[in-house]
């Protein structure tokens, strides 16, 4: 870190600062602040999106999978793509036809409030778990950057930028800040990704890199053990390993691209910036924007992991060879692989570059974390504060509510990101699209699809079962994805219910 790389990093972080204050004078109504008043055009439906969307779990946490496994990263911005593809061409016109602001009123429209109020709880808590992966991966970034910093003081720091991202601007300041960090994110990621393609000669020379350091040698041994993989001994076990997308199991690796998917479609930030399009033209351009951007990020970031893991170690790595008395090879040490972006950006670029960079991935983590509590904000207020506080129900009521549900939301996630133990980003992103998934994704489509022909309490029963079944396959470590689990559950009470139609009134 250098004067010029601090210059760079408070450039960024002024101007995303300075786009969420101006955004603020937008906001002149609780219908401003939560959907842009439907006045968005493409760019800012999908600047929305993308804020909310690509977060630490697309960058910081895609490369630091890269690192284990290459190519079997990309499924959380290939399955994010995916998702929205589905949305553009299939919910769009549907979500904004609804006269609904949240996905829960589309599923309490059709069976009933009690079904609205569980699952607001449940699918609020699909979106918290992301929000603390954000501010997690936040406060690394931040610790990184200022080794003297604490994680209190970081985590407080990360919150503070979080609220100005959003609680001044809402939809407004999630759509423009969405727009300067997708922009901010193309110029890092395609920049570091042309560098690395020149310094390793291409595809060939990464792979052969990769042969050289963990080809039969000590280093691949220790990453065997540590990773539960196959042998590392020739070049097509690199290959098996680093090039392939289900390097991690073939159910493990489709079930988080399905996770992806359904969590696109399932979530209410990324439903918000549907509703703040002014057309339904608007609103699939912007979402298909989003569709074809998202993935060539993910490619990007594979290869920066593996550019990484080709000339790095990590200290647990270091540590386990000089355990086994082998020579630990002479190269750059990560403290945790969470460093491996960062460290790319601090080692490979110039000081100004290196600091926009870092800046970049400051705003892309705080975008991500401000987007989706925003969406959490907004479920809260409108699902479950108004059935039971109808002072709410004014606009300036409203307002203040969800802007105070914000900064409350933020400030729990940091204390708790201070007390949890390290975890990889993504496996918080995969259990939360997951959740998220199984409480919204089939329930809405139903209503949305099926109306009139299936009774609230199989609704309730799959609302309430497909969460458990998700968490229980997470946590019990059961056979075959959590996700598809629950998803099983909750389609099956969907089809069950179609046995059993509501009682004529």
């Amino acid at each position: 870190m250098t004067g010029l790389t601090v210059a760079g990093i408070v450039l960024v972080l002024a101007l995303i600062i300075g786009v969420g204050l101006y955004s603020g004078r937008k906001v002149k109504s609780a219908k401003d602040f939560l959907t842009g008043g439907g006045k968005a055009g493409p760019g800012l439906v999908c600047g929305a999106l993308m804020g909310g969307l690509v977060s630490s779990q697309s960058t910081l946490g895609s490369v630091q999978l890269a690192f284990h496994y290459g190519l079997a990263a990309w499924w959380f911005t290939l399955g994010s793509g995916l998702g929205c593809l589905l949305m553009a061409l299939g919910y769009t016109r549907a979500l904004r036809n609804s006269g609904c602001v949240t996905e829960l009123q589309i599923i309490s429209g059709e069976y009933g409030g009690t079904v609205e109020s569980i699952g607001s709880v449940l699918s609020a808590t699909g979106i918290f778990i992301t929000v603390l992966s954000q501010v997690m991966g936040c406060i690394g970034l931040f610790t990184l950057m200022f080794p003297s910093m604490s994680a209190t003081a970081a985590a407080a720091l990360s919150v503070l930028v979080m609220c100005c991202y959003v609680i001044f601007g809402g939809a407004w300041g999630a759509g423009l800040g969405g727009v300067v960090k997708v922009v901010l994110l193309y110029l890092s990621l395609m920049g570091g990704m042309v560098l690395i393609l020149r310094s390793e000669g291409g595809l060939g020379g990464l792979t052969a890199s990769l042969e050289r350091l963990l080809g039969g040698t000590p280093l691949g041994l220790v990453q065997q053990a540590a990773n539960n993989v196959p042998n590392l001994e020739s070049a097509a076990d690199i290959s098996r390993r680093f090039m392939n997308l289900t390097a991690r199991g073939t159910m493990k690796d489709l079930g988080s691209c399905v996770s992806l998917i359904l969590g696109v479609l399932s979530t209410q930030t990324y439903a918000q910036a549907v509703w703040s399009a002014r057309t339904d033209e608007a609103a699939r351009k912007g979402v298909l924007m989003s569709a074809f951007l998202i993935p060539p990020l993910g490619i990007a970031g594979v290869l920066m992991g593996l550019s990484m893991r080709a000339h790095y170690l990590t200290a647990a790595e270091a540590a386990a060879l000089a355990a086994a008395g082998q020579a630990v090879p002479d190269l750059p040490v990560l403290a945790s692989t969470l460093h491996v972006m960062p460290a790319f950006a601090l080692d490979h670029l110039q000081p100004i570059l290196a600091g926009v960079v870092l800046g970049t991935l400051l705003i892309t983590v705080i975008g991500g974390g401000a987007g989706l509590s925003l969406g959490m904000a907004t479920i809260l207020v409108k699902d479950i504060y108004k059935r039971f506080w109808p002072r709410l129900c004014t606009p300036a009521g409203e307002l203040l509510a969800t802007r105070l549900t914000i900064a409350v939301v933020l400030i729990v996630a940091a204390v708790l990101s201070i007390v949890i133990p390290n975890k990889t980003l993504n496996d918080f992103g995969f259990l939360s699209m997951a959740l998220r998934g199984a409480v919204v994704f089939a329930p809405m489509t139903c209503a949305l699809a099926l109306k009139g022909r299936i009774r609230s309490g199989f609704i309730l029963a799959a609302i309430v079962l497909a969460p458990v079944a998700v968490a229980a396959g997470h946590f019990f470590k059961l056979p075959g994805d959590p996700l598809l689990t629950g998803m099983a559950v909750s389609v099956g009470g969907c089809l069950l219910g179609l046995l059993f139609p509501p009682y004529k009134r």
